[in-house]
């Protein structure tokens, strides 16, 4: 699974790979089961996830208990709670793996010191943050302006995997319509 990572870096480095190899040293692959909470709200988030294989889901609870989900995030993608991360204060979602992942993980020590000491990995990470927060903003303004209808179509065609992968409950959460109202406006489709 390294090499998924070292191919997704060398992607966004074209030639500049110089320190690759000391890079990849500071990542350790996991392999987490369906259901595993990998980050709790309230609790620390010390790891970086890029993700080898499977499939994430970044949500929070709503008032009635019910997951509010922010993100869906799958192969060669990276996931964490950015701002405990960042910060180390405490997480403000969860992350749970949906299917069976397969993680190289990297934690905040080895991510500054990177940061630090290896100017390719300061770039990487912020094509990430940037592709991150594009994604993130484009998401909202789309979902914001578009009716529930217009959100399954608009998943069909941008995220076409997650149909098949993902159940009618958590896409309807992903799309912020209850389980119902999804499976009946699929019908339609």
């Amino acid at each position: 699974m390294i090499d998924i990572l070292r191919q997704h870096i060398i992607n966004r480095l074209g030639k500049d790979t110089e320190n690759l190899g000391q890079v990849l040293t500071y990542f350790k692959e996991l392999h987490v089961k369906r259901g595993s909470l990998l980050v709790e709200k309230g609790g620390p988030c010390d790891q970086v996830y890029f993700i080898a294989s499977g499939c994430l889901q970044v949500f929070v609870y709503d008032a009635d208990l019910n997951e509010t989900t922010r993100d869906i995030v799958t192969e060669e993608n990276w996931c964490t709670d950015l701002i405990s991360f960042g910060s180390g204060q405490p997480a403000t979602e969860h992350i749970k793996a949906v299917e069976h992942s397969v993680l190289m993980a990297i934690n905040r020590a080895g991510f500054q010191q990177l940061m630090e000491t290896v100017p390719q990995f300061d770039k990487v990470y912020k094509q990430i943050l940037e592709a991150s927060y594009a994604n993130s903003v484009y998401r909202i303004n789309t979902f914001v302006s578009l009716t529930a209808l217009d959100r399954i179509k608009w998943l069909m065609e941008y995220r076409p995997t997650l149909m098949s992968r993902l159940s009618s409950k958590l896409i309807g959460s992903y799309l912020g319509i209850s389980q119902e109202t999804f499976s009946r406006l699929k019908a339609r489709i």
